[in-house]
């Protein structure tokens, strides 16, 4: 049985290939863990969940590749290969320990929005970028030291001896040229585009729709296009409708002018009642009441116990708020306006059944369909309708007491936009006819759910981001000591997310789930390069002491190593794009973009602004381009 301290020197042993499979050891290593901690800890594996691994994959990798890159560099024939590895772990500690953490803070910043599965998302792949960490800082190392002559010799040559490395290399210098040689230029181009993205930002569209998180050929949503094209509409949401008259209570109206003979007998029966809801009793005690007025009483007592009777029943009738003709019109008249507005396919609700059934019990003709003039007559049509069909049927539009009904729309568009337009068009009905006195409206329904769950997102994704931007600024200003350095880490991710968000918004993209979650992303990932690029030239203009020398020599293997984790972690997202699921792909295509862009914005701007105000940075003005 193996040691631990032997492990790696077993899987040295046993890949041929010690560049790709160490990485990809941390990397599987990350996921195992991190999701068997999730379905461990009993939690489901749904739309959100299910992306931890893709994520996980190329963001664990990263400070693998900073650390073999490095050692690659550093590491000559007859070095001692222990204090190689030391210097270089030593050299990358502390940057690629900020880069973890402020990768990890974009992501648990998403533990700010109210919704639970993004809160468990963000909690678990930030936990995990973490994890990769310590595990990098642990078995890199001691992966290394392991390594064979012909496996350093292999590491050598899959580094810096390929083609691929040169086109790289060559790529990299032409880039920082360029960066130094148009630095002015640049600094212009960077803030037009930087104006050009808020406006765009202005223009983004927040809306969401679930079924386009299938592809446009899918069954689902060819389905939905068809019955949405031939039928009312497959999408519901309800207004609800609910009475809040004051009701007096059962005691209080027995208590008037109570006559001292039925004191206990009262006293007995509302002990008795007290325990049911207030309909309930008026309902239960009109009953005992009826029952009473057959016993032996006085005059006295069937007077009030007559009186008594007349006004439970008056309130109770009064109290059944959807048996009034008014407000039945009312209703009815609203469904008029939504129905004519081509928003909603169609619309039902206990209107619709008063008409039918006063159609059906006058003379069947269209001239009959209409809401009768009276409670009692209102009544009536409920009755026979309960008569004539499943008597439960009535109950699906109106409670039993009469006191809350609901408006059943149909729209043909899930779209959360459409079912906002709805809402604002109930708005604008009820500001021109208020509601009745005493009532009140409220919005349930998949399509309102979604409406209210896009604004949570909306709400709690700008929370996040705000939040986590103000924490990495800390953390940046902490790791390098310096306000300068700070602000200059924050530059490309600042450009980068409002790039991105503002080429959402100019190409009309809508603003919808995975969108919404890849604000905070964004801001995690957008800073790494920007630290390992600022710490790496601070520390190497602390031996050369020259400006030009240090972006001469940041422009090799730090900026190769920049460019390599760039290239890994988008083409690790890509995958995505062969995903059944929009939302995969829309995460794949931006997340490699980001990844991309931010890695371009970095090697072009951070060079050219440190070089403009290099005064300021380094304490010396840049000398020969």
């Amino acid at each position: 049985m193996p040691t631990t301290a032997q492990i790696p020197a077993l899987a040295a042993s046993v890949f041929y290939c010690p560049p790709i499979i160490a990485p990809m050891i941390v990397a599987m290593a990350t996921v195992l863990i991190t999701m068997g901690a999730l379905i461990g800890a009993g939690f489901t594996v749904h739309i959100m969940s299910s992306m931890i691994a893709i994520f996980l994959m190329p963001i664990a990798v990263v400070d693998s590749v900073h650390i073999l890159s490095e050692f690659s560099g550093r590491y000559k024939p007859g070095n001692d290969l222990k204090e190689t590895v030391e210097g270089v772990v030593g050299h990358l500690f502390t940057p690629m320990l900020y880069t973890s953490i402020t990768s990890s803070i974009g992501f648990y910043s998403l533990m700010l929005t109210p919704i639970p599965p993004v809160q468990i998302f963000g909690a678990f792949v930030g936990t995990g970028i973490l994890l990769a960490f310590l595990i990098t800082i642990t078995f890199i190392p001691a992966f290394l030291t392991r390594l064979s002559d012909k496996s350093l010799r292999s590491l050598q040559t899959t580094m810096h001896s390929k083609e691929s490395s040169n086109k790289l290399l060559r790529f990299v210098k032409s880039t920082g040229r360029f960066a130094i040689k148009n630095r002015v230029s640049l600094l212009f181009v960077f803030v037009a585009v930087f104006v050009v993205s808020v406006w765009g930002v202005s223009k983004i569209q927040i809306n969401d729709n679930p079924v386009r998180w299938f592809k446009t050929d899918h069954e689902i949503r060819v389905a939905d296009k068809v019955l949405n094209e031939n039928f009312a509409g497959t999408y519901d949401a309800y207004m609800v409708l609910t009475s809040t008259q004051p009701l007096l209570s059962v005691v209080e109206i027995l208590n008037k002018e109570l006559p001292h003979t039925l004191f206990e007998w009262v006293k007995e029966q509302s002990d008795a009642i007290i325990e049911a809801s207030l309909h309930t009793q008026y309902q239960n005690m009109i009953i005992i009441i009826e029952d009473k007025l057959f016993t032996d009483l006085s005059g006295e007592e069937v007077n009030y116990l007559e009186n008594t009777l007349q006004q439970l029943e008056t309130t109770l009738s009064r109290s059944k708020a959807f048996q009034s003709p008014e407000l039945l019109r009312y209703i009815a008249d609203l469904q008029i306006h939504l129905n004519g507005s081509g928003l909603v396919g169609k619309s039902n609700s206990l209107a619709d059944v008063t008409k039918l059934v006063a159609r059906e019990l006058r003379s069947g003709e269209s001239k009959d369909y209409q809401i009768p003039n009276s409670p009692q007559a209102v009544a009536q049509t409920f009755l026979q309708y309960q008569s004539s069909h499943r008597p439960d049927d009535l109950w699906h539009f109106v409670t039993p007491d009469f006191q809350q009904t609901l408006v059943w729309l149909q729209l043909r568009s899930g779209d959360n936009q459409d079912m906002s337009r709805v809402v604002n068009l109930v708005d604008e009905y009820i500001e021109k006819n208020p509601l009745p006195k005493f009532i009140k409206l409220d919005w349930a329904g998949k399509a309102y759910l979604n409406v209210v769950w896009q604004e949570n997102m909306v709400a709690g994704m700008l929370d996040s981001l705000i939040s986590a931007f103000v924490i990495v600024f800390i953390i940046m200003v902490a790791l390098f000591r310096s306000l300068i350095f700070g602000l200059l880490a924050m530059l490309p991710l600042t450009i980068t997310i409002t790039f991105i968000y503002g080429l959402i918004g100019i190409i009309g993209k809508d603003y919808d789930m995975p969108i919404a979650v890849l604000s905070a992303l964004t801001l995690g990932l957008s800073v790494d390069f920007a630290i390992h690029f600022l710490e790496r030239a601070r520390e190497t203009f602390k031996s050369t002491q020259s400006v030009k020398k240090t972006f001469d020599l940041m422009f090799e293997e730090p900026a190769i190593a920049i460019s390599r984790n760039a290239i890994v972690i988008a083409l690790g997202f890509t995958p995505l794009l062969f995903a059944p699921l929009v939302p995969y792909i829309t995460v794949g295509v931006f997340l490699a973009s980001i990844m991309a862009i931010s890695a371009l914005v970095t090697l072009l701007i951070l060079p050219s602004v440190m070089i403009l105000g290099a005064r300021w940075v380094f304490g010396q003005s840049f000398r020969g381009e």
